[in-house]
């Protein structure tokens, strides 16, 4: 997976959903999807960052994507609906989506946790993939090969001290990655997680102010793995965790 070769025209045609696609990882799977033929749909909380997004795609010649700005932290399951509904209206159908944004503010100890930041966390990192999955099953359903990607983490494996909802989250959302596999066995739908492991992005700098991250592998350098499982050549593999090389 980590050494994965994509042809050019791997997501030809395809319509991909990514969440938190204004930076990191979101915006390099966003722009590495539209380069390998993919129409995205850029869904993020920062307007300009998401323009960004869409601006590089255009000038580098890709499909035009879609922008479709929403805060996650206090959208409801109607606001998810809307959302699959202006997808098919645009596109008629989905053929996968990228699970990405992600909401770390800090580090805590369960002592000072605060209780509100505790539920947002869990509204974003939990909540919402679910309710965006819920929404557009449908649409994946008229897909003849789809994919569901989840980004995870490894206290999603195993919790550390301070993490928290984060930890929470990470944990629950490969339990449900696992459910939905399941559920979706039969259909053409393949559900897994990725772990980028360390990743130079914007995140990672809050959380460890102190690290210095030049020598920390970029979102683009963990792209092989997500179009690997975003795209066909995927096609045996369901309800698997997957890590990229370090």
């Amino acid at each position: 997976m980590n050494d994965y070769q994509a042809p050019a025209d791997l997501l030809h045609d395809r319509v991909i959903l990514v969440t938190g696609a204004g930076d990191g990882i979101g915006r390099a799977a966003a722009e590495t999807f539209a380069a390998h033929g993919a129409t995205v749909v850029l869904l993020g909380k920062t307007i300009n960052k998401l323009e960004a997004v869409y601006d590089a795609i255009v000038e580098a010649g890709h499909p035009e994507p879609a922008i479709y700005p929403l805060h996650m932290e206090g959208a409801t399951p109607h606001d998810y609906e809307e959302m699959a509904a202006k997808i098919d209206e645009g596109f008629g159908r989905l053929d996968g989506i990228l699970h990405n944004a992600a909401a770390l503010p800090w580090l805590s100890r369960t002592d000072d946790y605060d209780a509100d930041a505790w539920v947002k966390m869990l509204q974003v990192n939990l909540t919402a993939p679910m309710l965006i999955t819920q929404a557009c099953l449908p649409l994946l359903r008229k897909a003849p090969d789809a994919a569901i990607v989840f980004t995870t983490d490894d206290v999603g494996q195993h919790g550390k001290a301070y993490w928290g909802a984060y930890a929470a989250a990470k944990g629950g959302i490969e339990r449900f990655m696992e459910t939905l596999a399941d559920e979706l066995e039969k259909s053409a739908i393949r559900v897994n997680a990725i772990d980028p492991g360390p990743t130079r992005t914007a995140l990672r700098k809050r959380i460890y102010p102190g690290l210095d991250l030049t020598d920390m592998p970029t979102p683009l350098d963990r792209m092989p793995g997500y179009l690997w499982l975003m795209g066909p050549d995927s096609a045996g593999t369901r309800g698997q965790r997957l890590r990229c090389a370090d």
